[in-house]
């Protein structure tokens, strides 16, 4: 980073510390022109108030450099940054089409200009139709939408993006997610988006940054950290079950009771912290204890089923209070028709079995 801040490159350089209370925020960021980074973590993580420093919004120490520039001790309005919340903030006293303009009308630009360059934005994400609209007037992903319009209408350097999907039901998510995707490839700028989503992650980011406790802990493109979680928090994001515990020459001893075990060699030391990561596919249910070959099995009982999408059932299992081998919850994906041949639903007794050679155990 430091050959980075001599040279002043365009982009993103940023170190920002920020104390609130017991809560501290320090994080690093470099990114490229283009680059489109997704941050992630637990409620609490800092990703809000990262987002809010960066723009101005929340003072912070230490540096923000937008294109070599410094900007830490700008005003908001002086930075080429663009804030979409996650609920849009449109003023609501001002048609969509005055909204869009705003931005170009705060960095200078006279009027005639900037209704200019806000018709060019509106015909951009196909809101030219409710260009005279006032904000109460549109649905949820109009409102997103004009929001994203309004932020690049300012011609920002850094687009900061907050959950801005979050509100809109499954089919506006889906439009507007293909909106923002189209519309992010072509921006020059660096882009941070907040997300608790992993579909947005990983089709609208080329980068995955995750947050714990108010710094990062793991920034990789979203696919890598798919595959090779840093955490549970971050395995269970992308739909598998993690578990943190003691590496041993067998497997992984949990944090608590119970354990795994596994079928390749340890991939650390034993008595080193380690992570255990079992897809839900690769969790088996039976109605009586299985006589195959499988290592882990243990006695569990059936806490809440979830449906997803029309084909598969996640299954949220507990482990029998009388045992101590296995882990305390565990999530499998069955079939609708295995979920019938089961008689499954909530305080159903199963076994639960895991083959060895489908646990992925890693250091940490």
């Amino acid at each position: 980073m430091t050959a980075r801040l001599a040279a002043g490159g365009a982009g993103l350089v940023a170190a920002v510390r920020v104390t609130r209370g017991a809560f501290s925020l320090d994080v690093e960021l470099v990114a490229d022109p283009g680059e489109v980074l997704a941050l992630v973590g637990p409620n609490g993580a800092g990703k809000t108030t990262l987002l809010r420093a960066l723009a101005g919004l929340e003072p912070a120490e230490g540096h923000v450099r937008i294109d070599g520039q410094e900007v830490n001790n700008r005003a908001p309005q002086d930075r080429r940054t663009g804030w979409v919340p996650q609920d849009g903030a449109l003023f609501a006293h001002l048609s969509v089409a005055a909204n869009v303009a705003f931005g170009p009308r705060a960095r200078g630009a006279g009027r005639r200009a900037a209704a200019a360059t806000a018709r060019d934005w509106l015909d951009r994400l196909d809101l030219a139709p409710f260009a005279e609209r006032r904000p109460t007037a549109l649905s949820g992903g109009q409102a997103q939408r004009v929001a994203l319009a309004r932020a690049l209408a300012g011609e920002p350097r850094l687009l900061l993006l907050d959950e801005p999907l979050a509100a809109l039901d499954a089919q506006t998510r889906t439009q507007v997610r293909r909106a923002m995707r189209e519309h992010l490839r072509s921006f020059d700028g660096v882009t941070l988006l907040v997300t608790h989503e992993p579909l947005d992650a990983l089709t609208l980011a080329g980068r995955l940054v995750v947050l714990d406790a108010g710094r990062v802990v793991q920034d990789a493109p979203p696919a890598a950290v798919a595959r090779n979680p840093g955490s549970p928090w971050v395995a269970r994001l992308f739909g598998a079950n993690a578990y943190s515990g003691t590496l041993t020459d067998r497997g992984l001893r949990l944090d608590g009771a119970g354990g795994l075990l596994i079928a390749a060699e340890p991939a650390g030391p034993a008595g080193a912290p380690g992570l255990a990561v079992v897809p839900p596919a690769a969790v088996a249910l039976h109605p009586q204890r299985p006589t195959g070959s499988a290592r882990n099995c243990w006695a569990a009982t059936v806490a809440e089923l979830t449906p997803v999408g029309p084909s598969r059932v996640r299954v949220l299992l507990t482990r029998d209070r009388s045992v101590r081998d296995g882990v305390a919850e565990v999530v499998a994906e069955v079939t609708p028709a295995a979920v019938a041949d089961l008689g499954l639903h909530e305080g159903v007794p199963l076994w639960v079995s895991v083959k060895a050679t489908e646990v992925r155990v890693t250091p940490r």
